[in-house]
């Protein structure tokens, strides 16, 4: 379980540290707490637990060591890039040689250590203007016409999923799989295309992962408070992230 606070998205920068020093994270979530629409989400110990972090709490921007045991800094940064909608990244490392590599992943800052508030504000600063003009430039415009199918490519050419059988739309980095009552297939959309076309009928439930509201059966917790959806038709559960869970339970209760 994570014992950090619930920030609401869009009032806060949402805000994950991760470095394998415990006195170092403990420091920087200090001063990050202290600067105006900043909220820390969680922490991480290394490059596997920050990307498992960044699964569930779904932050804006991530504060990235360099060197960690096991997967470092600049392989977690790369990973994210192959990500749909990527956290922004700022390397905070004691070490200055790693910046041109961290600056040809989708860094957006590198600050060497010890860090200063006024580091940390700029770099916030340039973060928050990053990720506003992101948000417009992948947003699609709504459709005119009320969407019935979605298309794919298969083997078989092109196939047409009626709408009403799709349970959930879920990316895996670069792709997006389309579960259906006949199973799987992999489509060209975008989540983000998808969620502004087929609202409200389908709901962001985690940053990889848009449902059917009406598919749904149950909201699941398992023995570690971690959250998903029992869909109806399909075995597939995907999981709901903190970010989302307010917002899916207000749906649910609707229904």
């Amino acid at each position: 379980m994570n014992d950090f606070p619930e920030a609401q998205h869009g009032t806060f920068m949402r805000i994950l540290v991760v470095d394998d020093e415990e006195l170092a994270r403990l420091r920087l979530s200090r001063l990050l707490q202290s600067i105006e629409g900043c909220a820390v989400v969680g922490e991480a110990f290394d490059g596997q637990h920050a990307l498992e972090q960044i699964d569930e709490l779904d932050p804006d921007l991530v504060f990235l060591d360099v060197r960690m045991p096991g997967m470092d800094g600049i392989t977690v940064a790369r990973t994210l890039s192959d990500y749909e909608a990527p956290p922004a990244v700022v390397f905070c490392t004691a070490y200055d040689e790693y910046a041109l590599e961290a600056f040809n992943t989708l860094a957006q800052g590198y600050i060497v250590k010890p860090v200063q508030t006024e580091q940390l504000q700029q770099v916030i600063r340039k973060a928050q203007k990053l990720t506003r003009l992101h948000t417009r430039q992948t947003e699609a415009p709504p459709s005119d016409a009320e969407r019935k199918h979605i298309t794919a490519r298969t083997r078989r050419g092109m196939e047409l999923i009626p709408l009403e059988q799709v349970l959930c739309f879920v990316a895996d980095q670069k792709y997006v799989t389309v579960v259906h009552e006949q199973g799987e297939t992999l489509i060209d959309d975008t989540l983000k295309e998808l969620e502004t076309q087929l609202a409200p009928t389908f709901l962001r439930v985690h940053r990889n992962a848009l449902v059917a509201i009406d598919k749904v059966e149950a909201l699941l917790r398992d023995g570690n408070g971690h959250f998903s959806l029992k869909l109806k038709g399909g075995a597939y559960q995907p999981s709901v992230s903190r970010r989302h869970l307010a917002g899916v339970r207000e749906r649910l209760s609707q229904l």
